[in-house]
């Protein structure tokens, strides 16, 4: 028994140590051998602790100091670009004024669309002008006939006049009232009218309907104001030569030297003939602006939602003027006389104050 039990006993202590012999020789490798990884990539994926080479391009890329410049194909695929700093947007620049004027002038020619005058060999003189100071090429009148266009430029409105009435007067405040409150003069000169504050409708190649302030009531019933600064046109040239410039000079040729009843020649002609003294005074030279505009067209075009007497050229004449320059930009009537309101920096009156009728203010430097 003794020597039987010793057997059991070595071979017991036999079995024991095979176990672990087995383990170890006949099992799977237990994962803690990867710990001695070779350089292949196959091994090495399974440990967390690795990076592979293309991990290492992405984390290289990463904008550190010492970092070495990535791929741009990693930059492009994995990469997310920092934040760039915010900065606030610059305020957008202030919308240009038209200059303060101290001398506003103003002419008014008859019946030609832009086209007629523009371009034409006839008006050698008024190209000379557009070429040399600004040029309206998209303004239009603001209606048909004359006298609707005549009141739209001093009073901003029609006053639902269709025709060329005689005795249809209004009872409104008009560019004339607004000068004279702000204590600057005016004055209109009408060329054939036969005596200031002519109240008749017309008189040789003189016709009321081309004179605005006939129709404004405040002006044509008080006779003093009235003679005073509704003249013939033949006082102009003393005016200008005596320096008694008014602040606001309106024009009006006759029936013949605005294109109405002559010839495009005839009133280019007339044109070479007085615009000159403008330009040459003191007054002109010094704080001046010119206005040639027609007050109607042939065509029914406009623009801006409440003109369509026709596309008309407009000649901006000033110191001031960008030379050569020409606009695109839709105006009218309205838009010329805000142009003349916010020269003398008046209130508007009227449709002229409406944001579709903006201020010719491009012209100008």
């Amino acid at each position: 028994m003794p020597g039987f039990r010793g057997a059991i006993i070595a071979i017991g202590a036999a079995g024991l140590m095979a176990i672990p012999t087995v383990m170890l020789l006949g099992g799977k490798p237990a994962r803690t051998a990867a710990v001695v990884a070779p350089t292949g990539f196959g091994v090495a994926r399974n440990d967390p602790e690795f990076k592979p080479p293309h991990e290492s391009r992405i984390a290289l890329a990463s904008p550190t100091p010492s970092a070495p410049p990535a791929t741009a194909a990693a930059s492009r695929s994995a990469v997310k670009p920092s934040a760039a700093p915010i900065h606030s947007a610059p305020p957008p620049p202030p919308a240009p004024t038209v200059p303060s004027f101290s001398h506003v002038f103003v002419i008014v020619m008859e019946n030609h669309e832009s086209g007629s005058i523009i371009g034409s060999s006839a008006a050698p003189y008024i190209n000379s002008l557009a070429n040399s100071y600004g040029l309206a090429t998209n303004y239009y009148a603001a209606s048909h006939p004359s006298l609707p266009n005549y009141l739209a430029l001093t009073a901003g409105s029609t006053f639902g006049i269709a025709s060329d009435c005689t005795t249809c007067y209004v009872n409104a405040s008009n560019i004339a009232d607004q000068v004279e409150a702000s204590g600057r003069s005016w004055k209109a000169y009408m060329e054939d009218m036969p005596s200031p504050c002519y109240l008749g409708a017309s008189a040789g190649n003189y016709a009321m309907k081309h004179d605005p302030f006939m129709y404004y009531n405040d002006i044509r019933n008080n006779a003093g104001r009235c003679a005073a600064h509704v003249v013939p046109f033949t006082q102009f040239g003393s005016d200008m030569s005596g320096g008694r410039v008014p602040n606001f000079t309106w024009i009006t040729p006759n029936m013949c030297n605005d294109m109405h009843d002559c010839g495009v020649s005839t009133g280019d002609s007339w044109l070479r003939s007085v615009v000159p003294t403008i330009t040459g005074s003191p007054a002109f030279r010094n704080g001046g602006v010119l206005f040639i505009t027609w007050d109607e067209g042939s065509s029914s075009a406009g623009c801006c939602g409440d003109a369509w007497g026709g596309r008309v050229a407009t000649l901006v004449i000033s110191p001031r003027a960008i030379s050569g320059f020409r606009s695109s930009v839709a105006e009218n009537h309205y838009g010329l006389l805000r142009t003349i309101e916010d020269a003398f920096r008046l209130a508007h009156l009227a449709a002229a104050g409406w944001s579709s009728n903006t201020a010719m203010r491009e012209y100008f430097r």
